[in-house]
């Protein structure tokens, strides 16, 4: 499985599309991001696809892994996020 790829400068409700069509389509993907802005996209993109999901009665959760990838022949530390779907939304309520 290749891994959506998050930059600094990915637009979150674009990616949070992706993240929800590939997770209606497969019970887990990988996020995978490198650098602080990037791994914030990641994280509020990952948030996002929640709201797309709502509306199928679909959830998601994340479990994040350090991962050494190689750029240029440079190893660089990226986050991947193992997102799985699970079945019924569960809004959760402010306190």
């Amino acid at each position: 499985m290749e891994p959506i790829r998050v930059r600094a400068d990915s637009p979150v409700n674009r990616t949070a599309g992706a993240i929800a069509k590939l997770l209606r389509e497969n019970e887990a993907i990988w996020v995978q991001a490198i650098g602080a802005a990037a791994i914030n996209q990641a994280v509020k993109s990952i948030a996002t696809s929640r709201i797309y999901l709502e509306e199928d009665l679909l959830d998601c959760s994340c479990v994040p892994v350090f991962l050494d990838v190689e750029i240029n022949g440079e190893i660089r530390t990226a986050i991947r996020f193992i997102v799985r779907r699970h079945d019924g939304y569960q809004k959760e309520k402010a306190s």
